[in-house]
């Protein structure tokens, strides 16, 4: 951290404050060698807890420099590993709440941002969604003017952006856990003027995960990559070595190969069919379902349409 960028932090934490001079001069200062380093993303952290109000420039600035922090601080890139998923939470939650829009959309932005995040990043931000919209408190609430049993248009969109997205459990890929917490959030809310992006957001959301599908390994995992990226940059490699390591991981790539050199290349997955299998409703999901509809006794309009969803797809050619 230069001695300017911790000056005007200071002076910003100080006063509740920060001029449209001093956020250039942070984001020149911060961005004069390439990176966020830690000690600039906790500085930018007190800024944010300090000002009385926060501009959508001064949003804008700390989601980026905090989504660079995370995600490019150390490498491999567009990773997010525990400890620093850890270290996010923290400084978000010294005090037992998420207080500003701005400090949940750094988290979603990265979310969305990432190759791949750790389950307890995800988790943590459904979580807090859940406790807004069962308690009517939180960064999305205004002060708890809403009821607080009541789904907003900005508590859809979250959920949604990070049910699927492409740093969660899976890319695209709704989890039970995620399945299990659109059903808890349904039933809490059943009896109220929900917003209207609710509905779909639930059917789509169950559905994709009893009908979806993932790949094992649709994501390379922190530690892994950090491999990969030290393979390739060591000179040493010699090309035997390089496809020995393809023939095992990425099969599928030696097909342009075999036909270049004459060769049969060994069969690939077949990913259509393995589409095929995902769409189908196990006996597994077809009872977790059926536990979950039952869980209050009643079927309701969205349980009923989701049901249809499900029945409509099945049979179609």
């Amino acid at each position: 951290m230069t001695t300017q960028f911790f000056d005007i932090a200071q002076r910003a934490a100080a006063d509740g404050h920060i001029t449209a001079d001093e956020l250039l001069a942070l984001r020149r200062e911060g961005w004069g060698d390439g990176i966020i380093t830690r000690a600039e993303a906790e500085a930018l952290f007190a800024i944010n807890n300090a000002l009385r109000e926060r501009s959508p420039e001064w949003c804008d600035f700390f989601v980026e420099a905090i989504g660079e922090f995370v995600l490019n601080g150390t490498p491999p890139r567009l990773q997010c590993s525990l400890e620093e998923a850890e270290w996010l939470i923290g400084q978000i939650d010294h005090d037992g709440v998420v207080e500003s829009m701005v400090e949940l959309e750094a988290m979603v932005r990265i979310l969305d941002r990432a190759e791949n995040t750790p389950e307890r990043l995800k988790d943590y931000v459904l979580g807090v969604v859940e406790r807004e919209v069962l308690t009517g408190n939180g960064p999305t609430r205004c002060g708890g003017q809403l009821s607080a049993t009541h789904i907003s248009a900005a508590e859809c969109r979250i959920i949604r952006r990070v049910i699927f997205a492409s740093g969660g459990h899976g890319p695209a890929a709704v989890t039970r856990h995620d399945a299990e917490m659109l059903f808890r959030l349904k039933d809490a809310t059943l009896a109220e003027e929900n917003a209207a992006e609710w509905d779909d957001l639930f059917i789509d959301g169950v559905a994709n995960f009893l009908k979806g599908f993932a790949l094992p390994n649709a994501q390379v995992s922190h530690e892994r990559k950090l491999e990969l990226e030290a393979f390739i940059a060591d000179n040493q490699a010699n090309v035997g070595r390089f496809m020995g390591r393809v023939a095992r991981e990425m099969p599928h790539v030696l097909n342009h190969f075999g036909k270049a050199f004459g060769k049969k290349a060994p069969p690939g997955p077949d990913y259509e069919a393995i589409a095929a299998e995902g769409e189908k409703v196990t006996t597994y999901e077809s009872e977790w379902l059926e536990n979950m509809i039952n869980a209050d006794g009643e079927v309701d309009e969205l349980e009923s349409r989701l049901i249809a969803r499900i029945a409509a797809e099945a049979s179609a050619p």
